[in-house]
């Protein structure tokens, strides 16, 4: 009797391991299963927090998501040490980057975010899982970790990514991207992620947003468009649009979005000007983009962030129409021009490009003949960079590095 005891307990054990086994996943059931999920996901509301690494500093921020199928998203990403909020909205009339505080919207011609990941979007995490064949697997107390390619990203600092999400419903958790030597470029931490959300009608209404943004939490069927709704951002939060003012080093004209709403008005989505539509938040917006034109004061890259053996050559001050600018010339192992300005009113072309992400806002990649240039704009301020040699990477880095100087 006594020698079958070591037997029983050894039965026991391998009993216990075995049942341990059962309900464990591994990496190929997991994708199965996100394949599931991309397939019949609805919409999905998710905030958190996204921290910058790319910079001598981190740049943290706010990020909400909201997405509504088949292509309706909207981002609000908050710099709260600033008080500037700014959203990228997509409908079915274009893609825009919206200014609230300003009153001013810029719309682009892109079919952005196809094809263009982003870090925040739960779309991109599960592609870039599902498509690496060569990804890592493993868990972490309620999450399932991939640590798959970041090869969806334009920037091409990216290298890797690790991504995890809940074993209870696949929602995401956490993201760090590094580079190729392992540093950390950009992390987003999810503290709130909903799926099947039932959005306002106006969630995704370009006017709301710059009115005052609407309420995500009314069901669809609730078409309540008051300013006054809660979320995340309001009238008063600044945020950032993308546009252009006028070429710099061998480009001219006017390229990148169609303004959408200046001065007094809310403005329409051909630019004209609704003499009815001029409200309270409408002239607050004005006088706050007349604010910001007339307390304009130039932003450099900070130093440390440009490309090894670029100096500064000069800055000249410019007018641009009836706005003040200023022009920034870097020389050495690349050139390239920095032009800044604060318009009080934008009027331009809607012209094609590469819908960038610079962490902090999108930005319009456009090129000509010889030379390309990067435009963003942040907290009014619109920003050209022009280079004919410059790599794409080195342009988001300062761009990057001129947000903790912007504002001052």
């Amino acid at each position: 009797m006594r020698r079958r005891i070591p037997w029983i307990v050894s039965a026991v054990v391998l009993l216990a391991v075995i049942l341990s086994g059962c309900g464990s996943k591994n990496a190929d059931s997991v994708v199965k299963d996100l394949n599931k999920v991309a397939g019949k996901l609805e919409s999905y509301q998710g905030s958190g927090e996204m921290i910058l690494h790319t910079g001598q500093k981190p740049l943290t921020y706010k990020v909400e998501v909201w997405y509504q199928k088949p292509s309706y998203y909207r981002i609000a990403l908050t710099n709260e040490s600033r008080d500037i909020t700014q959203i990228v909205l997509r409908n079915d009339q274009g893609v825009f980057v919206l200014t609230p505080r300003l009153n001013k919207s810029y719309r682009f011609q892109s079919d952005w975010p196809e094809n263009q990941g982003q870090v925040y979007l739960y779309q991109t995490l599960l592609q870039s899982i599902m498509v690496d064949n060569s990804r890592q697997f493993t868990t972490d107390k309620d999450a399932y970790v991939f640590d798959v390619m970041a090869g969806n990203y334009q920037n091409g600092s990216f290298a890797r990514q690790k991504i995890w999400l809940a074993k209870s419903d696949y929602a995401p958790r956490q993201v760090q991207v590094t580079d190729t030597n392992a540093n950390l470029m950009v992390e987003v931490k999810f503290t709130n992620f909903e799926f099947g959300k039932k959005f306002d009608k106006s969630a995704f209404d370009m006017q709301q947003n710059m009115s005052g943004a609407p309420n995500a939490g009314q069901s669809s069927d609730d078409n309540s468009t008051s300013g006054d709704n809660g979320s995340s951002t309001s009238g008063d939060n600044g945020s950032t649009g993308t546009g252009d003012t006028a070429g710099t080093s061998g480009t001219s004209g006017t390229n990148g979005a169609s303004t959408t709403g200046t001065g007094d008005n809310a403005g329409t989505t051909d630019g004209s000007a609704d003499a009815t539509g001029a409200d309270a938040a409408g002239a607050e917006g004005g006088d706050k983009a007349a604010s910001a034109s007339e307390n304009f004061a130039a932003v450099e890259p900070d130093p440390d962030a440009l490309p090894e053996g670029v100096k500064l050559l000069d800055s000249s001050d410019i007018q641009l129409a009836e706005s003040p600018g200023v022009m920034l010339r870097y020389s050495g192992t690349y050139d390239f021009t920095i032009v800044e300005s604060a318009p009080k009113d934008v009027a331009m072309s809607m012209n094609e490009g590469i819908m960038l992400d610079l962490g902090f806002t999108l930005g319009l990649l456009s090129s000509g003949d010889e030379t390309q240039s990067l435009t963003w704009t942040y907290d009014g301020i619109v920003y050209r960079l022009t280079t004919n040699n410059l790599p794409q990477e080195e342009m988001v880095k300062v761009a990057q590095s001129m947000v903790d100087s912007s504002g001052k």
